[in-house]
Parts: structure tokens; sequence; C-alpha cells
């Protein structure tokens, strides 16, 4: 029976879980389990309402959702682009609002405007490679990095990175800035493609509370 089955929510660990349950909070979702911050439990029931929630690091969220571990979960655009999961993204929460830039020393606008070849190191080369190779046409090589891609322009390791830019000030402190945006970032709720339909009318009307909520916020 349908009405026996549970929702499941992935959330993204950290700020965005804060912010997501908050607003889930604001159209009637709560799980009082979660407001425990010492406990040990890695998934969270509201028997009530036949909901069970978990968090995850941003990355698994989509794989979560992708294979049905989750029907909904919330995570980054900038991960929902890198990782190519199968989902239905079906809305834009506006918070957690950041952009994808490349940056590096003034030095190098000429070497991006020209064409050059040149390295570019990035926790993102998925979007990195889409950019230089699909929308600006240029050849460049990638270097995956998993820590502080700042350090690439600095070291000399690349001549740019492709990194998230909130308020710029670790890039300025650096010696570096943006030089092109690639597209802005912010959380997104997304859907197992099989649970879309399944659960559609369940699913639906927390799309739709949700979206209500944001609008009148």
């Amino acid at each position: 029976m349908a009405e026996d089955r549970y929702l499941t929510f992935a959330l993204t660990k950290g700020r965005l879980a804060d912010k997501t349950l908050s607003l889930l909070e604001q159209v009637g979702i709560t799980c009082e389990e979660m407001k425990d911050k010492n406990s040990r439990k890695l998934v969270f029931v509201n028997e009530e309402l036949k909901l069970k929630f978990f968090l995850a690091k941003g990355p698994d969220v989509p794989t979560y959702v992708e294979y049905g571990a989750a029907d909904i979960g919330v995570t980054g655009k900038d991960i929902l682009l890198e990782e190519g999961r199968r989902v239905y993204e079906v809305l834009d929460l506006g918070f957690g609002k950041c952009r994808m830039c490349v940056c590096g020393p003034e030095s190098a606008r000429e070497l991006l405007q020209h064409h050059e070849r040149i390295r570019v190191a990035s926790k993102y080369p998925v979007i990195a490679k889409d950019y230089f190779y699909n929308k600006k046409h240029q050849t460049v090589d990638i270097i995956k990095l998993n820590g502080s891609v700042e350090l690439g322009p600095i070291v000399g390791l690349s001549d740019v990175i492709v990194d998230i830019v909130e308020t710029g000030s670790t890039l300025r402190e650096n010696g570096l800035g943006v030089l092109e945006e690639i597209c802005e970032l912010s959380a997104r709720v997304i859907v197992n493609q099989v649970s879309m339909q399944m659960e559609s009318e369940r699913i639906r009307e927390i799309i739709l509370r949700l979206r209500k909520q944001l609008e009148e916020a």
C-alpha cells in the first residue's frame, strides 16, 4: 500500500541542511529527532507524517536520489552539474547562493581572451571541461584538485582555477580575482525519477508548499 510507504529525504550536511530543515518546518514538515545535536542516529523518522530523513555529503545526495535510496534530495547546483546524475531538478530554493567562476591573477586574463592552451585546476573538472570545450571552444589541460585550489596559480601548478566564489575575499587575499563567470549556483530540490511517478501526489504537494513559502518569504 502506498499509504504505508515512507518518503525519504537526503539532505546535505551543514549549513544547507539547517536552512532546508528550517524551510521544511515552515511548511509543516518537521522531524523532532533531528534537533538533537548529540544524536548518533543516521536515519531520522517522523512516524506521523511517514517521513524519513538522513544527512549526507553534498556529492553523495544525487547518488542516493538517482538510485532510489532517497525520494527527495537537497544539494547545490554545482554538485548537480558536476555529478550529472539522472534525477529531476524541481525547485530552486534560492539560498546557498554563489557563483562558479574562472579565477586567477590579472595576468591570466589575456590567456583567456586569446584562447591559449592553459592549465586549469579545479575540484569541478566536469564543469571546467564543459565550459572551456563546449562554451569557449578553448583547449585546456584540466588538473583535478581536492583541497585549496587557490594554491594552483600561486605555486605555478595552473594558470587559472575554476571554483565557487561567494564573497571573493579568499581570492583577493591571495592576489587572485574573478576573470570570467560560468554560472550562478544555489540549493536545489531533486526528485528520484520513479518516485515522481509512484508518489507524484505527495511529492507535488510538498513542492507546491515549498514554492508557495518561498514566494511569500
